[in-house]
Order: C-alpha cells, then sequence, then structure tokens
C-alpha cells in the first residue's frame, strides 16, 4: 500500500489517481494532526463491503462454521443442480 501526503496528492492528482486504476493498489493519504485516509478504487470497495457485510450476523457465524468444519476434513457436500431440468 502507497503512502502519500495531501499536498503531493493535491499536487499530482491525475497522476496518482491513474497509478491507482492502472496498479489497483490502494493508497493511504497522510495530513498532519488527522487521521490518514484510504483512497482506493470502487470495484475494490464494494467487494470489500459485501464481504463485510456476509461476515456479520448469522451468515458470518454459518460462514465460519462451515470454513472450520472444512479445516478440519469434514465432506461438505450438496446435491448438484442440473440446470438442463
Amino acid at each position: 500500500m502507497k503512502v502519500i501526503s495531501a499536498s503531493d496528492l493535491r499536487a499530482n492528482l491525475a497522476n496518482v489517481l491513474d497509478s491507482i486504476e492502472n496498479d489497483a493498489e490502494d493508497l493511504v493519504v497522510t495530513r498532519s494532526g488527522h487521521e490518514p485516509m484510504v483512497v482506493m478504487l470502487k470495484s475494490d470497495y464494494d467487494a470489500w463491503r459485501e464481504t463485510e457485510y456476509l461476515s456479520r450476523g448469522a451468515n458470518g457465524r454459518e460462514l465460519r462454521r462451515r470454513a472450520a468444519d472444512m479445516e478440519a476434513g469434514a465432506r461438505v457436500g450438496g446435491d448438484l443442480v442440473d440446470p438442463g431440468r
């Protein structure tokens, strides 16, 4: 993850945004006396939010349980769906 000051970002905004888009790498922006911020691709942000949402509540508990079962070697199965039917 790259780090840049707010003043450097301001001076090079177009180039920095192009770099984020081309490299798909998040950017941390720092400002003196302020909390750092992250700039990322919208598609990466959307994926992160969806993952965060699915990790909460009953969904998250079920996902963690199934992942633990798989890691323990438990057989995870289900019926295959034949899309031609």
